[in-house]
């Protein structure tokens, strides 16, 4: 084999495993810098306190939760309209909005606190102190047996100790994937084009790779949505999840908009050079003066 093939072949290895990189480590940045990263995570989460879906479904399931916790059915029943209304209508308030934010704070630091450390107890968060906030609204709107509502330390599980533990093996591998993954594909595009003996075409070889990547990126995100959503329990608002899952996946779909765009944009560039470079070959060819015959 030539030298000249030989170049050829190792630029392309290098520039197909470079593009296959680019959504697994944009993936991976994502999981390991913004999903575990808690003022990013608490910032993304804070806008959704204001959604109509999200607050239904924590009005029901508090509403639930708090009715489970009175002794008697003609209590149950007698309360029930004006529990879930109090409950609604205190998603609607400022201090739920700062209820919220406290408790996706807790609960963020929570996990990440179990996923560091070597505790394989569940991770639970506390709803006592919205309940104490619905009793107390109770009680001022004068609802007959508000009294009656007993505030107890009720914990929901975030993640039972099974999947905690197999999580903490992957937060492991992510912590490193996120950062070197990306760094692998860029220098693997980096070595393809230098050695390319055409180094044009393997520039717009891994543009070209790249906005394919960005593009089954945002496949995917879309595809693990419909997959989700499709398999929720039946007291779990579709909305409500598809409003946390869209807040949560908003910077990989961008990014997979980025690595598109900015792979077509590099390749339209090539290509417009390359026609402007033969182009400028072409005038030049045809003014050079021919030279006479001796």
């Amino acid at each position: 084999m030539s030298s000249r093939r030989l170049r050829t072949a190792l630029s392309a290895v290098l520039i197909v495993l470079s593009c296959l990189l680019v959504p697994l480590g944009a993936l991976a940045a994502w999981a390991a810098y913004g999903l575990t990263d808690t003022g990013r995570y608490v910032t993304t989460m804070a806008p959704l306190a204001g959604d109509p879906a999200v607050q239904g479904q924590i009005a029901d399931t508090v509403g639930e939760g708090i009715l489970r916790q009175v002794d008697t059915g003609t209590a149950q029943g007698a309360m029930g309209p004006f529990v879930h209304d109090a409950v609604r209508s205190f998603t609607h308030t400022e201090a739920f909005r700062a209820a919220w934010v406290t408790a996706n704070r807790s609960a963020h630091d929570a996990v990440l606190r179990a996923l560091r450390a070597d505790d394989d107890r569940a991770v639970t968060v506390d709803l006592a102190p919205v309940t104490a906030q619905v009793k107390r609204q109770l009680a001022e709107d004068h609802v007959p047996l508000a009294a009656r509502i007993p505030v107890r330390h009720t914990e929901v599980a975030l993640l039972s100790a099974e999947d905690l533990s197999r999580l903490r093996k992957g937060y492991d591998v992510l912590e490193v994937a996120g950062f070197w993954l990306p760094v692998a594909a860029v220098a693997l595009a980096a070595a393809g084009i230098g050695l390319a003996a055409c180094r044009r075409r393997a520039l717009t070889a891994t543009a070209l790779g790249t906005a394919m990547g960005g593009a089954l990126l945002g496949g995917a995100v879309a595809v693990v949505r419909r997959m989700t959503l499709r398999g929720l329990p039946a007291e779990v608002s579709a909305q409500a999840a598809g409003a946390v899952y869209d807040a949560l996946t908003e910077t990989l779909r961008t990014a997979s908009w980025m690595l598109l765009t900015l792979g077509l944009t590099v390749a339209g560039l090539t290509w417009l050079l390359a026609r402007a470079g033969r182009r400028r070959r072409g005038v030049a060819a045809v003014a050079e003066p021919v030279a006479p015959p001796v």
